[in-house]
C-alpha cells in the first residue's frame, strides 16, 4: 500500500455547500506550473477564456477556440490535485443549440478531465444550462458584464447602472440558478446589485469587480500579479511580476554579454580526461 496520502479534489457539491459560509477563493489558471502554485490556496481554478487576451494577445475573448481551451485545461489539470477546475466554454461553442452545447461541453470534460464548465449566462442560456445539467455536466453561470458580448455592448462596460440593466442582470442570475447552475460568476456590477443577487439566489456568487458582498472572489491571475502595465481599476495588484521578470532577464542578459554565464563551476567540459 502506498504511504502517500490521497489528496481529494474539491467538487461542485463542495463549492455549492459554501453558500453563506467561508468565502470561496478562486483565480484563473492557464498552465501547469502556475496552476500548481495556485492549487494550495484556491478552492477552484477557472481556465478562463481570458487566456486569449492575457496569454495569446488577442483584443477580446471572442477569438478563443475550443482547441485553445482544451489545451490549457489539460495543462491546468496536470498541475493540480486539490482545486476544482472549471473550463470556460468559448464564444460560438454553445449558443447555436442545446445539442451543440452538450457536444462541446462533453468534449471539454472528456479531453481535460475538468469538473465543470462555465457559460456566459444571458437569460437565453437557461435552457442550455438545464439541458447540460440533466446530462451530468455541471455548469457555472456568468452574469453582469459578459466579455463575449463585448461587440454588442460596445466595450467592457459595467452593468446595473439603471433599472433596466439591474432587472436584466437579476433575471440572468435567477434563470441560471433555476436551470441548475451550481454557482454564478457576477462580473462588473454595482455593490448593491451584487449584494441583492447574493441574498436572492441560493447558490454561491463569485464576484469579479462586484465588491466583497459575494460568496467568493475571482481575479485574472496575471492582473493580480501585475504582469501588465494596465489592469482594471477594481483589481488590487498583489505583486509586481512584470518588474521581477524584467530584472531577472536583465541580469541574465548582462551575464551573457559579459561572458560570465554560466559560472565556471556549472560548465561541463567535453574534453576527455587525462589518463
Amino acid at each position: 500500500m502506498s504511504s502517500h496520502a490521497t489528496i481529494r479534489r474539491l467538487t461542485t457539491a463542495d463549492i455549492r455547500a459554501r453558500k453563506n459560509q467561508q468565502p470561496i477563493v478562486s483565480l484563473t489558471a492557464y498552465d501547469a506550473p502556475n496552476a500548481a502554485i495556485l492549487d494550495d490556496y484556491c478552492d477552484f481554478l477557472l481556465v478562463g477564456d481570458s487566456v486569449g487576451m492575457v496569454v495569446h494577445g488577442l483584443p477580446s475573448t471572442v477569438g478563443v477556440t475550443m482547441e485553445m481551451m482544451i489545451m490549457h485545461g489539460q495543462a491546468v489539470m496536470r498541475g493540480t490535485q486539490r482545486a476544482m477546475v472549471v473550463v470556460d466554454m468559448p464564444f460560438g461553442s454553445y449558443e447555436e443549440s442545446k445539442e451543440q452545447a452538450f457536444k462541446n461541453a462533453a468534449r471539454i470534460m472528456q479531453e481535460t478531465g475538468c469538473q465543470a464548465v462555465k457559460i456566459e449566462s444571458g437569460t437565453y442560456a437557461a435552457d442550455t444550462i438545464a439541458y447540460l445539467v440533466e446530462r451530468s455536466i455541471p455548469v457555472m453561470g456568468h452574469v453582469g458584464l459578459r466579455p463575449q458580448a463585448v461587440h454588442v455592448d460596445g466595450g467592457f462596460k459595467a452593468k446595473g447602472r439603471n433599472q433596466a440593466e439591474w432587472d436584466k442582470v437579476m433575471a440572468e442570475a435567477l434563470a441560471a440558478e433555476k436551470a441548475g447552475a451550481f454557482a454564478i460568476v457576477v462580473e462588473g456590477v454595482a455593490e448593491d446589485l451584487a449584494e441583492e443577487i447574493t441574498k436572492t439566489v441560493k447558490i454561491p456568487t463569485i464576484g469579479i469587480g462586484a465588491s466583497a458582498k459575494c460568496d467568493g472572489q475571482i481575479l485574472v491571475t496575471p492582473d493580480m500579479l501585475g504582469l501588465f502595465e494596465w489592469t482594471p481599476k477594481f483589481v488590487k495588484r498583489y505583486g509586481s511580476q512584470k518588474d521581477n521578470v524584467a530584472r531577472a532577464v536583465e541580469a541574465y542578459a548582462h551575464e551573457v554579454r559579459e561572458r560570465s554565464f554560466p559560472g565556471e563551476s556549472q560548465v561541463y567540459s567535453l574534453k576527455p580526461k587525462a589518463s
